[in-house]
């Protein structure tokens, strides 16, 4: 069994911006949860949808406003924000910016 080759550097280095793009790399995935990278261009976003569980968006880079249960939210690089299990939520880049996503699963009972 050959061991995963680690990823490393600084997380602004790890996923790039391109023209009217949304770019993800997928950091870390378990059964309990994952960690990705993002990176929007100005305008791009992600729609409205519900997750099955918690989310923490920790923004790298840029602006980003991050609606949730219809409540808009203004998150800048360096700051943190939870998006809760089963309520709506969507992000849009209000210029280009890049975020960490951490998703935490609960556990199969």
């Amino acid at each position: 069994m050959t061991a995963e080759k680690p990823t490393s550097g600084a997380a602004l280095d790890l996923v790039g911006y391109q023209p009217g793009a949304v770019v993800s790399r997928e950091v870390l995935k378990k059964k309990t949860g994952s960690v990705t990278l993002f990176a929007f261009d100005e305008g791009q976003g992600l729609s409205e949808h519900t997750a099955p569980f918690d989310a923490l968006v920790h923004v790298l880079d840029g602006v980003a406003e991050i609606t949730i249960g219809g409540a808009p939210n203004r998150v800048a690089a360096g700051e943190l924000i939870v998006m809760p299990a089963n309520v709506p939520h969507a992000l849009k880049a209000v210029g280009r910016f890049k975020m960490m996503l951490v998703m935490i699963r609960e556990p199969a009972t």
